[in-house]
């Protein structure tokens, strides 16, 4: 008997079939191959100690020559777990979001789950559809970041089903788990700053009430005017979604206003990134004759020229631990409510100068 001859170790088996044809290789099929028992098999493809390397080799050999595939739908009926866990973003075109997810991928598959992922954008009744899919897999719970405008009847289904839920940079409820930063900290940090620095006019681009990160850094804009005695103008406040083309169009914006600013706070990198574009369309340069401050610390953020001021958000630490979050949650379903606040931190590089007199 030899793997190269899987046909001569035992009686031929044929694997069974699905409907559409399409044939199942099983457990079963692989055992009477190998002449081994079922649970060897298994074991063997879990990568078991218990199994003897050389048998394990064999078995995982085989189990790929036959196209053998996990019954996840099966393991699922036995143990009433899935080991997938569903993620929410509106967004993954954003570095940030990009980041968040890598994240928690990697903590997920450390302790034996997948993911499964859906992006709703912006749009409620999308979000409503995609996460009503994700139940359908049943995942054995959800790590969301909420569209702007949810309120918490937005998971109101899905709590009454009984998914454990982690709410991620975005909170819309102190019902559910959250991790997330101290928004309202990191502008706060931003703004004095750049007020040390000599500023007095400073913008806020891309501001958006209708998510709590755009709410509380927005907070934190106005809270450090007040502190030093300087008035919220709207005429440079620029509101938007958090995006390249916004950034841009945001700070010709506020150039256009009677008193133009000599800094501008970004809602985050990405906005902060189009605010540099926009500079250069009007014959300027961040860091040089005005200052620009973004907010998430991407990684790109570091190669641009200049490379970009900014509020690092650990996203890391962040999608790590939401994940963590929910493994708990999963394990302990009546425990008490958790909510992590990172503290983030001012990076500053070369986007930020004081005025020019």
């Amino acid at each position: 008997m030899t793997i190269s001859d899987p046909l001569s170790a035992g009686s031929p088996v044929k694997p069974a079939t699905v409907p559409g044809g399409r044939a199942r290789v099983t457990l079963q099929i692989i055992a009477d191959r190998l002449l081994v028992s079922t649970a060897t098999v298994s074991l063997a493809l879990r990568g078991s100690p218990l199994v003897a390397e050389a048998t394990r080799a064999r078995v995982q050999q085989m189990a790929r020559e036959m196209g053998y595939s996990y019954n996840r739908s099966a393991a699922s009926l036995r143990t009433d777990r899935t080991n997938i866990l569903g993620v929410g973003f509106h967004d993954i075109t954003n570095p940030y979001f990009a980041e968040l997810l890598a994240a928690i991928e990697e903590t997920t598959t450390a302790n034996g789950r997948s993911i499964l992922l859906g992006t709703y954008g912006e749009d409620l009744a999308r979000q409503d559809r995609v996460l009503g899919t994700l139940t359908e897999y049943r995942p054995d719970g959800m790590i969301l970041c909420a569209a702007g405008g949810s309120t918490p009847d937005t998971f109101a289904h899905l709590i009454a089903a009984g998914v454990p839920i982690v709410q991620l940079s975005r909170e819309i409820t102190d019902s559910l788990d959250f991790v997330g930063s101290d928004d309202r900290h990191g502008t706060i940090l931003a703004m004095e700053h750049l007020i040390g620095l000599g500023h007095r006019r400073i913008a806020f681009l891309c501001h958006n009430h209708r998510i709590s990160t755009g709410a509380n850094r927005y907070r934190g804009y106005c809270d450090v005017l007040a502190r030093h005695g300087i008035a919220v103008d709207q005429s440079l406040v620029y509101a938007g979604h958090g995006t390249r083309e916004n950034g841009s169009k945001g700070i010709q914006a506020v150039l256009d206003a009677p008193d133009p600013p000599t800094a501008a706070v970004c809602m985050n990198d990405l906005a902060a990134f189009g605010a540099m574009l926009g500079l250069r369309h009007r014959g300027r340069e961040a860091g040089i004759d005005f200052s620009i401050i973004g907010c998430d610390d991407v990684q790109e953020a570091s190669q641009w020229y200049p490379a970009l001021t900014t509020i690092r958000n650990f996203q890391d630490e962040m999608g790590r631990t939401s994940a963590e979050f929910l493994i708990s949650r999963i394990a302990e379903p009546d425990a008490p409510p958790r909510r992590l606040l990172l503290k983030p931190e001012l990076v500053i590089r070369g986007t930020t100068t004081p005025p020019r007199s």
